[in-house]
């Protein structure tokens, strides 16, 4: 079989890392669009208007995050060990399994068990699929890359929404109106095992491995017709002596994720759990998995409208996503980060008061709850130009810079060191997940038990946030992957190491303009 090389290589990963963040937003959305249509909740026998069914519906939807956080912890043990693609692999076979089990429930506890089989094989997915993104990209296009993942996790959410409308509008629909469509998320993962076969490991995880001439192999075929074989040569060069000077410092054991060591593994750490902890309970995944909900029992939509409101939301969250490709040069991503996050803040306060109005009845109650409504399309189109926002505008690179994107699923993987990576990315993405948990599993008892003091609580979290990236997440653009380092280096030999590798590029005229971002930090 003949190996692939060159762009053909390089979209190949690239499509099977999209699908892993297409299958993140699917499942992500999956259950929002059924859990209050009356197929599912009689197959379950789930009563949406009292407090047992509403915890029912919470526990149902919530315990795939407690899978998925299972997950990227057993990831975060063996994932370097197995290395990228078994880890993929490994995920999609189990979520096929998951996929079956869930399609196949009769009982409560037979959907909680494989709602948490699911989750697991996403935990090992999506801790796995941005650090293979970020390890195989060249570096002028990563941001475009980078790009296309999150349009594609929008899109599934925007797809699984209209699927599970669809499906609501069959009159007398039974099981079948729900079992469909989760079922279908195997058409994605097939095409998954698929391209696992046919793609060779990350070079950066080789070289890590002691496989430098497979290291070097892959890099070749990645870049053929690309660049000179000197440049390659250089280019595998610089992981090596990334891969060493780590070794040399002692990075590499987990005491070293909470050490605070001379390239700051620790802060760097901290700062990858702390993006993706924020972007968690700001709420935005309240909206994800209950758009429905929100419509029906925040806002008094009735089920149909509720439905299609939900499908429009999330089609809007899809297109948002487009909005910074255009925006992250002009502003910077640091600014446009902090001003989305404080336009959420403040979005969660007018919501707060307009839910009041609809929840007592007041004389503008109906005004409010159309005023409600366009409050989730703004709150959803901040936080994607916000938290999903950091990529370059594709018509924009420039040589040998990388847009380091403050993105959830991407910043981890890129701002930790080489040999933490896996672990450190494993253990931020558990992080998220089970923040992730707290919010879906808390979100439908706290409609229904403080309704409108609901918003007050992710309008207070938003704003914390605010002060503590303006401190404490530092500004990474025009930083190459194995170039982080030098931004996080704190004592003077890594600084001298860091001066003379800089000088080193340049003098071989391949790294000036990296060498002035890196002076002007």
């Amino acid at each position: 079989m003949p190996q692939l090389e060159g762009n053909a290589l390089l979209y190949t990963v690239t499509t099977l890392t999209c699908l892993g963040f297409f299958l993140i937003g699917f499942d992500n959305g999956l259950m929002g669009g059924l859990v209050n249509g009356p197929a599912f909740d009689n197959t379950f026998g789930i009563d949406t208007n009292s407090s047992s069914g509403t915890n029912l519906v919470a526990i149902i939807v919530a315990i795939y995050e407690i899978g998925c956080f299972i997950g990227a912890i057993c990831t975060s043990f063996v994932g370097e060990k197995l290395g990228r693609r078994k880890s993929v692999l490994i995920g999609v076979i189990i979520m096929m399994v998951g996929a079956l089990l869930q399609a196949t429930a009769y009982a409560t506890a037979h959907m909680i068990v494989a709602r948490i089989v699911s989750g697991i094989g996403m935990g090992f997915i999506n801790s796995t699929v941005p650090v293979i993104q970020a390890e195989f990209s060249p570096k002028a296009t990563r941001g475009m890359y980078v790009c296309a993942q999150l349009s594609t996790l929008n899109a599934g959410i925007m797809l699984v929404y209209w699927i599970d409308y669809a499906f609501s509008t069959i009159p007398g629909g039974g099981s079948y109106t729900w079992r469909i469509p989760i079922i279908l998320q195997c058409i994605f993962l097939v095409p998954m095992i698929l391209i696992v076969f046919i793609i060779p490991e990350t070079p950066r995880w080789l070289v890590a491995h002691s496989r430098d001439q497979e290291a070097l192999d892959v890099l070749r075929r990645l870049n053929r017709h690309r660049m000179s074989d000197e440049a390659i040569v250089r280019m595998h060069n610089d992981i090596a002596n990334t891969v060493a000077m780590e070794a040399s410092i002692g990075a590499g054991k987990w005491s070293d994720l909470l050490r605070n060591d001379d390239i700051q593994s620790q802060r760097r750490f901290l700062i990858a759990c702390g993006i993706q902890i924020f972007q968690q309970l700001g709420g935005i995944n309240a909206l994800i998995y209950y758009s429905n909900t929100l419509f029906s029992k925040s806002l008094g939509f009735d089920s149909h409208l509720s439905s299609l409101m939900s499908g429009f939301l999330n089609t809007w969250f899809f297109l948002a996503s487009f909005i910074p490709w255009f925006l992250i040069d002009r502003l910077g991503r640091r600014p446009l980060l902090l001003s989305m996050i404080s336009l959420m803040a403040a979005v969660m306060v007018v919501q707060t008061a307009l839910i009041y109005q609809v929840q007592y009845q007041t004389s503008i109650a109906h005004a409010s709850g159309i005023g409600a409504a366009a409050m989730l399309f703004i709150f959803q189109g901040a936080f994607t130009i916000g938290f999903q926002g950091e990529c370059s505008a594709p018509s924009l690179p420039s040589l040998f810079s990388l847009t380091l994107q403050a993105i959830v699923w991407v910043y981890p993987s890129e701002i930790l060191p080489l040999k933490l990576r896996q672990r450190g990315s494993s253990v931020s993405t558990a992080a998220n997940w089970i923040c992730n948990f707290i919010i879906v599993y808390i979100t439908p008892p706290a409609i229904r038990n403080i309704g409108y003091r609901t918003y007050i609580i992710f309008a207070v979290l938003n704003a914390i946030w605010v002060p503590i990236i303006y401190v404490f997440f530092p500004e990474t653009k025009n930083m190459a992957l194995e170039d982080v380092d030098r931004l996080f280096g704190k004592t003077e030999d890594i600084q001298r190491r860091m001066s003379a590798y800089m000088e080193e590029k340049a003098e071989s005229g391949r790294g000036a303009e990296m060498v002035e971002g890196v002076k002007g930090v």
